[in-house]
């Protein structure tokens, strides 16, 4: 009698979890506003459970969408503890918990309305992975045709690279993929190296994940910047890589204009409706400087986070920026981090996407841009809302002329207060300022 309580009990989560997973509407691609969690910054064990603890502080920043690193067992032959080094691509690594402990992660974010999409890795797998002996001609092999290579031109000596040409190969990885929408309850993925597979196994891939999640919706994140990520294989974002590049370049001399181009640039052959992700800093770049760091020093980092989401929408949240963890974050291994460092930073971060998240103009309007050497100067308009927004990208005080259509009574979005804009608008040392017309 126990075991069948035990049974039915089971069943009744299971269907309460469907439910949910049906019932959670997935915010629209230009309405996202995306945190990344790196399991490693919340816990040295557990620590599925211990984001799901930290799910309302997370929430509480405005953020509708949550993309978790790989969470799979991680490779030990030739292995170098990352998390992109992948053994089994249907199970979770005990470091992290359990599929069930994803399962609740997923539930609690769903409660809460934030959707869970899953770092993929479908470029490469562990050398211990299963399929290396099971299936030898599911990899890419030398010049010889009798050694499986890592994937070049990288330094990737952890993983094997996997052969898109195998139609059993890519079948297999699809159905993997589906597992996690079918028994997770999933929205949708962050791709690694999607530049790396051809973008018609993208295309074959989402269509099935589309088709499985009905009535639900997913979307997809491609770590890319090929334009058939969108044209052909299906993708709702991609990463604005070029745009980071510029900022930091701006940072150090370059002229403001520099990044005015690189938005042009990117979302010039994008189709209508897709998202480049804009943010300061990821898991890659944590490994190198923190955007306190890079941007040089706290104020510089809040600068360049307005430079970076106001332009073209598309928010991200790297987890531990929130709280201007000073160090770098080497993804290998647990890096503790403290909460509860810096408040203020916390709430200026939660500011932001607030007015990010009520307006619609300032996340998805029209921009148009006013050039100039060292002050971000552009406005945002949707035909209901006209913002402008300055950004002074140096650690000196700055001055620009302002044209005559921005002059005028304006109301402060950031303190709701009343100001006026006059013929010149002079900027303390990395001060931003976002006014409504």
């Amino acid at each position: 009698m126990k075991k069948i309580l035990t049974t039915i009990a089971i069943m009744m989560l299971t269907a309460v979890s469907t439910v949910m997973a049906q019932d959670f509407k997935l915010p629209a691609t230009a309405d996202i506003a995306m945190y990344q969690v790196n399991p490693r910054v919340f816990a040295p064990q557990n620590s599925l459970r211990a984001v799901a603890d930290r799910a309302d502080s997370i929430r509480a920043l405005g953020v509708n969408v949550i993309w978790v690193m790989p969470i799979f067992p991680i490779g030990e032959e030739k292995g170098k503890n990352s998390p992109y080094c992948i053994k089994d691509y249907k199970a979770v690594a005990p470091e992290f918990g359990t599929v069930d402990d994803f399962k609740y992660l997923v539930k609690v974010c769903h409660e809460k309305g934030m959707a869970v999409i899953l770092d993929w890795v479908a470029n490469h797998t562990a050398w211990d992975h299963p399929w290396i002996k099971a299936h030898p001609e599911w990899y890419t092999h030398d010049e010889k045709a009798d050694t499986i290579i890592h994937p070049r031109p990288f330094d990737w000596y952890d993983v094997a690279d996997l052969n898109y040409d195998n139609y059993y190969m890519r079948k297999a990885m699809t159905d993997a993929m589906l597992f996690w929408v079918n028994e997770v309850g999933l929205d949708g993925f962050r791709c690694d190296v999607a530049d790396g597979v051809p973008a018609d196994f993208w295309n074959d891939a989402i269509t099935e994940l589309r088709r499985a999640a009905k009535p639900r919706n997913i979307v997809m994140l491609a770590e890319g910047k090929r334009p058939d990520n969108f044209t052909v294989g299906g993708f709702d974002m991609n990463y604005g890589w070029d745009y980071k590049d510029v900022l930091v370049k701006v940072w150090k001399g370059d002229s403001v204009e520099e990044l005015f181009k690189a938005d042009a640039d990117e979302y010039a052959p994008l189709p209508k409706g897709k998202l480049k992700m804009r943010f300061t800093t990821n898991h890659d770049h944590a490994t190198e400087a923190a955007p306190v760091k890079e941007f040089t020093n706290v104020r510089g980092s809040m600068a360049a986070y307005v430079a970076s989401i106001f332009p073209h929408g598309g928010a991200m949240i790297y987890g531990s920026q929130e709280v201007g963890y000073p160090e770098t974050i080497n993804f290998f291994k647990y890096v503790p981090v403290n909460w509860t460092a810096n408040p203020a930073l916390y709430k200026e971060y939660q500011m932001l996407i607030k007015l990010y998240n009520d307006n619609t103009a300032l996340r998805k309007g029209e921009m148009k841009a006013y050039p100039d050497h060292d002050i971000m100067l552009f406005t945002k308009e949707d035909g209901k809302q006209r913002f402008m927004v300055a950004v002074n990208v140096r650690n000196a005080k700055k001055t620009i002329a302002i044209p005559q259509e921005l002059q005028g009574k304006v109301t402060n979005a950031c303190t709701g207060k009343a100001q006026t804009i006059g013929k010149k608008l002079s900027m303390k040392p990395f001060e931003y300022i976002i006014v409504k017309y």
